[in-house]
């Protein structure tokens, strides 16, 4: 990741946009590359750029933001998306994980939250609002295990659903990156999931770490 994180805004209304940026541009390390207004835009603006993260509606035209999540995470897993709504509804916060959103957060947060939010999605972080765990650990659909987790890969999956980076998680347990990376990979193929948060939520609802 660059000095700046590499941000890209998509919401539908213009005043929300102008509003996010207001707040977001007096974050030094953060850098706004460029707007959308629909899902398709996020898509075309995500192959165009390259972002660190996008900060996404939604319920917009044309394409939804859980459509446009889910084709980037396909064709850019690299970028990462923050699910920005007004809408708690247990459907749509389900379909924005399971599409490898790596956050969910209500137009209400507060500037700080925000920010936040998108600098741990930055650092490959997984971060869900206590009031999101508990919903999608009711209702998200989690697979059962393909294979059994070695001890070190459970190990891994425990700090992931902790928010530790793969550095971190290499720190934590006396093994190198590298390693980390295989032992992520491995979990995610074990499990049949795509991305770090549903492995959260598999190792939420598994009881492997607590809600906060």
């Amino acid at each position: 990741m660059a000095d700046k994180i590499r941000l890209i805004l998509v919401d539908d209304h213009i005043v929300v946009r102008q509003g996010l940026k207001m707040v977001l541009e007096l974050e030094d390390n953060l850098d706004i590359i460029a707007e959308g207004s629909n899902g398709q835009e996020a898509v075309e603006l995500a192959a165009k750029y390259k972002p660190d993260v996008m900060l996404m509606d939604l319920l917009m035209p044309i394409m939804t933001g859980v459509e446009a999540i889910r084709e980037i995470k396909q064709r850019f897993p690299d970028i990462e998306v923050v699910a920005l709504t007004s809408v708690l509804e247990d459907r749509l916060v389900i379909d924005a994980v399971e599409a490898g959103a790596a956050g969910y957060l209500l137009k209400e947060s507060g500037p700080e939250e925000l920010i936040e939010a998108i600098k741990a999605a930055a650092r490959g972080e997984v971060r869900l609002h206590p009031k999101v765990q508990k919903r999608l650990v009711k209702e998200v659909r989690t697979p059962e295990m393909r294979e059994s987790l070695t001890d070190r890969e459970t190990q891994a999956l425990r700090l992931m659903a902790k928010g530790f980076t793969n550095k971190e998680i290499a720190k934590e347990l006396g093994i190198s990156e590298v390693t980390v990376k295989t032992h992520v990979s491995n979990v995610l193929s074990k499990l049949g999931l795509s991305s770090r948060t549903q492995a959260a939520l598999f190792a939420l609802k598994e009881g492997l770490v607590g809600l906060e």
